[in-house]
């Protein structure tokens, strides 16, 4: 008989696969194990979670894996949150083919996410969350057909939303928040009718919002906020019943009526956020009728009219915001019900109304707020005295009644808000003294009085307060000294008391606040010498004591002040030399010294290196130093030759102070004889600039420039032409810009500019060195500024040098440009943030921004420059400025804020990046300079930026092998411009923060790019 040849081999397969059935048997599946044991080995475990994977147990029993229950040797769900992992997640995973459920959220993976996973056809839920992953989310995840849970949260994924993400039609929860995704939401995540959770806030998603979302009917959760979406919200989204949170905040949506029936349609929503936006119109009443409300913001858009009645209905609501907006409230009791309303809200723990127009006197029901903590009210045109009812709000934690136009006296009772932890009262009228109670709120921290009518002495019992923070009680009228208790504040690290009136000296005990970090006490009477001890306050960064009747030496301890950025001590009586001590602070970058007493050489070391960031005038017994500070040589000689020059000096300024006196007696004569027949024209004080060349006259001027001869002229303006010159006895070339008196708001200019330059002081604004205000030979007016020349011309100049029939000046490298935007960067800065008056230029372009030798930027012309005493903007005024550069908003409603300064910086950024000017050819038919480096960002940049840039850049690759490390400079750099150029000013960085991340990227990427 014969048998076929499988049943005669069947024994001896047997033999040879019982090694392989045993150990099957005893170990289970080996794909899945190996799968394992690779992503093992791709993670550091630094926490030891992974010890229990290794071959003594079964992997199916091993910490964060469970095996399937039908098929008991395949792996069903890995769950490692949080459990400190780093590396990256292998590929090797996408061979789990029986995984559900793949859980690694908050650990710390990098690298992208593995396009394997989409083989994984049985996966239900996929957390990737709160990690540091890379690249594109995968296209294969839509092959994912069970996926109902996809959360990829909080990593640093960029790309789009992949299109077909629409198949993925039994997802409940999307969540791809926080990340760097771009391009538009895809219509097809309307197809997804299974839908309840969409989380798509803080990328950069553009577009409109599809109407298709609001045909999930079943959808519970919608947040877009913080993205660059724009257009209409679609009507339908007001439809879904099943809405509990609703996040559309800090997007560029576009002006539209919220409908009359909003609320009526929406009986399950909690949160609503619409914050930042460009909503209009009034807020609808029917808003009440989504009674489960628990928080409403809607502050930042250009909502109008009253306060609704109706949202006292609201009984769960804990938190309203309506700041910043055109809500309005006349002086009758009518227009504020609203408040009545309100106090049937018994949750309510937070009320913003600040930044609208509400005007009168806010009612007493403010105080029935039994559990309000925040009451924001700040920067309105409310009046009256201090609103009695806010006494009974003893759960307040923070209140705002700054910039309004209250008076009186702060009261007594407001030591009796011990709950306090914020109080800003700043930019009103009120008068009397700082109420001694008020030294009884121990919890506060930010205490805000500057730019009222405050007079009397500063009450000791602010030493009570532990948790102090800052400070700031400038421009009032206080009297008395500084009290000592103000130092022994452990917390304190801002106190700003200039523009007062006190007097006597600067207590030793100064030196007791280690922790202080800005000190300001410009502008007042104090007297006596600077203590010794003020050198103990290690992290003072900033040191304004100027304008005061200070005496003595500086203090060599000033040079263990290792943190400090500024010193001013301009203005006061000091006498003997300049400490060489202060050479070595390494981070100072500004020194104020001038018009004191101080004789002796002049340290030739760190700050003192650079002449446009020391100023030394009106010290006439200084020597030596660089010589860019044009200082006379010092000569050895003995103390008593000293004193005799000293002595000489003292006779010389006195002989000179009483010729000048008598010079001015006989022009004032003359003046009025010669003028006394011609109308009489606006004046203006001039500001003493420094002593460096005297005040000049129309004739220094004329002789100087050959009569203004057209081969003198190097730029002309809006307001006049500017010449090169050379004055009399001088070396050095200067810059005279001459005023076109015919021109209307030539004066205005003349003046804003001689106003803004007075006080300011920084190494990146163009030293103007005097000004002369006279007649010319015809007897018409005659007005000038003289600056320092600048030897390498504009910013522009050097970016368009063809245009300009210039000849080609040498390329501007990368390093140069990105050294340049800090200059600006710095400037700006120094403007906004750190000058005594904040100062918004307003006209920012290349043309006013020059070079120097060394070329370094410094920012001219500030004839529209504007004062910004109030934190957030000017007063409204006509706007003026340059097209192209102009922020956006203020074709509307003309408020000159910081944030016009920062858009026009971003313009200028990507200008000297991509070498076209924002009124190019190109740019045209709604195509800006913005859209235009958006649309090419990040993947396109390459494309658009100069030709002589891409050159660089193909040089770099030759030279190092790779062109990725220059490229990511560049994109970095443009990121910045694009986040300064923001529709919403809101949303814009400041100058600080664009200062520092500029600094940043500098410090990042010079030394690489120097190869």
């Amino acid at each position: 008989m014969k048998f076929p040849i499988f049943v005669l081999l069947f024994p001896v397969l047997l033999l040879l696969l019982q090694p392989r059935l045993t150990y099957s048997a005893l170990h289970g599946n080996e794909t899945d194990r190996m799968a394992l044991l690779d992503f093992k080995q791709a993670c550091g475990d630094p926490h030891g979670s992974l010890a229990s994977w290794n071959a003594s147990i079964h992997f199916c029993s091993w910490k964060g894996v469970s095996c399937s229950l039908k098929h008991s040797q395949r792996v069903s769900l890995l769950n490692l949150t949080d459990q400190g992992l780093v590396g990256y997640i292998t590929s090797s995973l996408g061979n789990l083919t029986h995984l559900r459920e793949l859980h690694l959220p908050t650990n710390s993976f990098g690298g992208e996410i593995p396009a394997s996973i989409g083989r994984l056809r049985r996966l239900k839920v996929l957390s990737l969350s709160n990690n540091s992953l890379q690249g594109w989310v995968p296209d294969e995840l839509s092959n994912c057909s069970h996926l109902q849970i996809l959360q990829l949260s909080s990593n640093q994924l960029i790309g789009g939303i992949p299109r077909d993400i629409g198949y993925l039609l039994k997802l409940v929860i999307l969540g791809l928040s926080e990340n760097n995704l771009a391009g538009t939401i895809p219509l097809s995540v309307g197809n997804i009718t299974a839908l309840r959770v969409v989380s798509l806030s803080e990328n950069y998603l553009q577009g409109s919002i599809p109407e298709e979302l609001g045909q999930l009917s079943g959808m519970s959760y919608l947040a877009l906020g913080a993205n660059l979406l724009s257009g209409r919200v679609p009507p339908t989204l007001f439809n879904l019943s099943s809405l509990g949170v609703l996040g559309l905040e800090l997007n560029h949506l576009n002006k539209a009526v919220l409908p009359s029936d909003f609320g009526s349609h929406l009986p399950s929503l909690q949160h609503l956020g619409l914050d930042s936006n460009h909503f209009e119109g009034p807020i609808p009443s029917s808003l009440a009728n989504a009674s489960m409300l628990i928080d409403v913001s809607l502050s930042r858009n250009h909502f109008s009219g009253h306060v609704p009645r109706s949202l006292g209905n609201l009984q769960e609501l804990t938190f309203l915001n309506l700041e910043s907006n055109n809500l309005e409230s006349a002086a009758n009791k009518e227009n504020w019900e609203f408040i009545d309303s309100l106090t049937n809200c018994s949750k309510l723990q937070v009320i913003g109304l600040g930044e609208n127009n509400l005007g009168g006197v806010v009612p007493n029901s403010i105080g029935n707020f039994s559990q309000l903590q925040i009451l924001f009210l700040g920067t309105n045109r409310l009046s009256g005295k201090f609103p009695s009812g806010i006494s009974n709000l003893q759960s307040l934690i923070g209140l705002s009644l700054e910039n309004n136009q209250y008076t009186g006296v702060i009261p007594e009772w407001i030591g009796n808000l011990g709950n306090l932890q914020a109080l800003y009262l700043e930019g009103n009228s009120f008068t009397g003294p700082i109420p001694h109670s008020i030294g009884n709120l121990s919890q506060l921290s930010y205490l805000y009085l500057q730019d009222n009518k405050i007079d009397g002495l500063i009450p000791p019992s602010l030493g009570n307060m532990k948790n102090l923070l800052r400070l700031n009680i400038t421009n009032n009228s206080l009297l008395g000294s500084v009290p000592v208790q103000i130092f022994s504040l452990p917390s304190l690290i801002n106190c700003q008391l200039s523009f007062n009136k006190l007097n006597g000296i600067l207590p030793r005990e100064v030196g007791n606040a280690k922790q202080l970090m800005e000190l300001h006490l410009s502008s007042n009477k104090l007297s006596g010498e600077i203590p010794h001890t003020l050198g103990n306050c290690r992290g003072l960064e900033i040191v304004q004591l100027s304008h005061n009747f200070l005496v003595g030496n500086i203090p060599v301890s000033l040079g263990r002040l290792e943190s400090l950025k500024v010193l001013n001590l301009s203005h006061n009586n000091l006498s003997g030399s300049i400490p060489k001590s202060l050479d070595g602070l390494n981070l100072l970058r500004q020194a104020d010294l001038s018009y004191n007493h101080l004789v002796g050489e002049v340290p030739t070391k760190g700050v003192f290196l650079n002449a446009s960031a020391l100023m030394l005038e009106g010290n006439t017994g200084l020597c030596g130093g660089v010589p860019e500070l044009h200082m006379p040589a010092c000569s050895v000689g003995s103390r008593e030759s000293t004193r005799r020059r000293q002595s000489r000096m003292v006779i010389t300024i006195t002989t000179i102070a009483i010729t000048v006196i008598t010079l001015l007696v006989i022009l004032i004569i003359l003046t009025f004889m010669f003028r006394k027949n011609k109308l009489k024209h606006a004046s203006v004080t001039l500001p003493s600039f420094g002593a460096k060349i005297p005040k000049v006259t129309y004739k220094d001027l004329a002789e100087a420039t050959d009569q203004f001869s057209s081969s003198n002229l190097i730029g002309g303006g809006r307001y006049g032409s500017v010449y090169k010159a050379r004055l009399h006895g001088e070396a050095n070339l200067v810059a005279v810009k001459v005023f076109d008196m015919a021109t209307r708001g030539a004066t205005r200019s003349f003046i804003a500019e001689c106003e803004a330059l007075r006080s300011l002081r920084h190494r990146n604004l163009v030293p103007i060195l005097t000004a002369c205000s006279s007649i010319d030979s015809r007897g018409n007016d005659f007005k000038a500024l003289v600056y320092e020349f600048m030897p390498n011309g504009s910013l522009d100049s050097l970016l368009h040098p063809k245009e300009d029939g210039m000849p080609a000046p040498c390329y501007l490298t990368l390093i140069q440009r990105l050294s340049i935007a800090l200059d600006i960067a710095n400037a700006l800065e120094y403007l906004h943030h750190n000058s005594q008056r904040p100062i918004l230029h307003s006209d920012l372009k290349p043309s006013n921004i020059l070079l120097a030798d060394d070329m370094s930027a410094r920012i001219c012309d500030f004839g529209l420059a504007r004062f910004c005493d109030r934190a957030r903007s000017t007063s409204t005024v006509a706007v003026k400025g340059t097209i192209g550069y102009i922020a956006p908003e203020y074709a509307t409603d003309g408020q000159v804020m910081a944030s016009g300064d920062v858009y026009s910086f971003g313009v200028i950024l990507m200008e000297m990046l991509i070498g076209r000017r924002p009124t190019d050819d190109v740019f045209r038919d709604g195509l800006t300079i913005v859209s235009f480096v958006d649309m090419s960002f990040p993947d396109r940049i390459q494309e658009i930026l100069d030709a002589q840039l891409q050159e660089e850049i193909r040089d770099f690759e030759v030279h190092s092998g790779s062109m990725a490390m220059i490229i990511e400079c560049v994109q970095s750099v443009l990121r910045i411009g694009l986040s300064c150029t923001f529709q919403s000013p809101n949303e814009r960085l400041n100058m600080r923060e664009v200062a520092m991340k500029l600094q940043a990227i500098r410090k990042s990427y010079v030394g690489d790019l120097a190869l």
